[in-house]
C-alpha cells in the first residue's frame, strides 16, 4: 500500500469514526437533557470528547503511565461505543417505522423519546457487559483430520492457540490459563500461527511473566510458531528474540521437520503493520521443495487469504486473524470477506484441510459477542 493509499485510508477511517461519534454523542446528550435539564453542553462535550479520542490517542507514542490509561480506557469505550450506536441506531429505525405507520405522533412525546433512549442504552450496557464477561472465558473445540494413508504411524495430537495479542488489554491475565489447559492436553505439536503480539512489545506488562509462562508449554515435538500481521514494527527484533528465549520455534518463510513424523512451514504475513524488519513473505514453492512428500505438512499461516495457492502438497494450513468477528455482527463481515473465517473447511477432497481459530485473545475491546475465546485441539489421523 503506498503513502498516498494509506492516508487516504486513515482520514477515511478517522472521518467515519467522528462521523459515528457525533450522531452517538448528540443521542446520548439529547436524553440526558430529559433526565437532566440543567446539564451543560460544555461539560458533556469534554468528558464525551475525552472518550470518543481515547481510541486514536492511545496509538501515540506518549509516557508508559498515560499511555497504560488511554489503552484502557480506548479499549473499553470502543466496545461500549459499537453496540450505543447500534442499540440507537436500531431504536431510530424503530421510531421511524412508528411514525411512518402512524403508532407514534409527530412529533415523537418526550415520554416515546426518553423511553426508547432508556432501552436502546440498556441493551448497550448490558451487550457490552456481556461481551466484557465472556472475553474472559475460554473455550476447547477439537476437529479430527484424517490424513492420507500411510503419512502418519500413529494418530497426532496438536494444540492451537493464536491470536494472544500481548500488550492489548487483557491479554495477559489469560496466559496462565491458557498455559495449563494446552499442557492438560498432553499435546504432541503445539502451533501458534500469529498475533502473538499486538504492535509494540513495549506494552507488554511483564514480559518476565510471560516468557517463563511459556517455558512451562509442554509437547512431544515442540512449540512452532509464525508472524502475524500485528508481530512487526520497530520492536520486530525483541518480539523475535523474546519467542526464541521463550522456547519456541519461529518460523519465518521456514520449514521444519518435528522428530523425523510431521513437516511444519510457518509463513511471514502478507499484509504486516510496520514490516518485519526487511523481511518479505516467498513464494510457497521453495517450501514446498525443501519437504519430503511422504511426511504431512502442516503450514501456519495467519490469516486465510489468497488459500487456491496450497495445493495437494500440503496437508493442513492453520490460521487466525479473523477472530470470528469477535463481537457481533463482526461475524458478518468476517464470513463475506474470508472464504473460511472460521472452523474446518476443505475446498475439494483433494485440497488441504483448514482450521481457522476464533483466536485466544482480543483486538481492541476486550470484549466476545457471538464468539469465544478458544483452544484448539486437532487430531491427526
Amino acid at each position: 500500500m503506498s503513502i498516498i493509499s494509506m492516508v487516504i485510508f486513515f482520514l477515511t477511517v478517522l472521518l467515519v469514526y467522528g462521523g459515528a461519534n457525533l450522531y452517538v454523542g448528540h443521542r446520548l446528550y439529547r436524553g440526558l437533557k430529559l433526565w437532566l435539564p440543567s446539564l451543560k453542553p460544555w461539560g458533556f462535550v469534554v468528558i464525551y470528547g475525552a472518550a470518543a479520542l481515547s481510541f486514536v490517542v492511545s496509538s501515540a507514542p506518549l509516557p508508559a503511565p498515560a499511555g497504560k490509561f488511554f489503552t484502557w480506557l480506548g479499549a473499553y469505550w470502543l466496545g461500549i461505543f459499537v453496540y450505543l450506536f447500534l442499540c440507537f441506531a436500531a431504536a431510530d429505525v424503530v421510531l421511524w417505522i412508528g411514525k411512518l405507520t402512524g403508532l407514534v405522533p409527530k412529533p415523537a412525546p418526550s415520554p416515546v423519546r426518553l423511553g426508547a433512549w432508556v432501552i436502546a442504552v440498556a441493551c448497550a450496557i448490558a451487550l457490552s457487559g456481556y461481551g466484557f464477561r465472556n472475553a474472559t472465558q475460554i473455550k476447547e473445540v477439537q476437529y479430527r483430520i484424517d490424513l492420507e494413508d500411510g503419512k502418519l504411524d500413529a494418530p497426532m495430537k496438536i494444540v492451537m492457540v493464536s491470536d494472544l495479542h500481548l500488550g492489548a488489554v487483557g491479554s495477559e491475565s489469560r496466559i496462565g490459563e491458557l498455559v495449563r489447559r494446552i499442557n492438560a492436553m498432553e499435546p504432541d505439536l503445539i502451533a501458534m500461527p500469529g498475533d502473538i503480539f499486538n504492535d509494540d512489545f513495549g506494552r507488554i506488562q511483564n514480559p518476565e511473566r510471560i516468557r517463563e509462562l511459556f517455558r512451562q508449554l509442554k509437547a512431544t515435538h515442540g512449540v512452532y510458531a509464525s508472524l502475524g500481521n500485528h508481530d512487526g514494527g520497530p520492536t520486530f527484533e525483541q518480539m523475535v528474540a523474546f519467542l526464541r528465549d521463550s522456547n519456541i520455534t519461529l518460523l519465518m518463510d521456514e520449514v521444519t521437520v518435528a522428530d523425523g513424523r510431521l513437516a511444519v512451514a510457518g509463513r511471514l504475513d502478507p499484509s504486516p503493520i510496520r514490516g518485519f524488519g526487511g523481511l518479505k513473505r516467498q513464494d510457497i514453492s521453495h517450501l514446498l521443495a525443501a519437504v519430503d512428500p511422504n511426511l504431512p505438512l502442516i503450514v501456519l499461516d495467519h490469516t486465510p487469504t489468497k488459500l487456491w495457492q496450497y495445493g495437494p502438497g500440503v496437508d493442513l494450513i492453520l490460521s487466525g486473524h479473523t477472530h470470528r468477528g469477535q463481537i457481533f455482527p463482526g461475524s458478518l463481515i468476517t464470513n463475506l470477506i474470508y472464504e473460511v473465517d472460521y472452523g474446518h473447511y476443505q475446498r475439494t477432497p483433494g485440497s488441504p484441510h483448514v482450521i481457522v481459530t476464533s483466536g485466544a485473545g482480543t483486538w481492541g475491546p476486550p470484549m466476545r459477542v457471538g464468539t469465544y475465546n478458544e483452544i484448539v485441539e486437532i487430531i491427526l489421523e
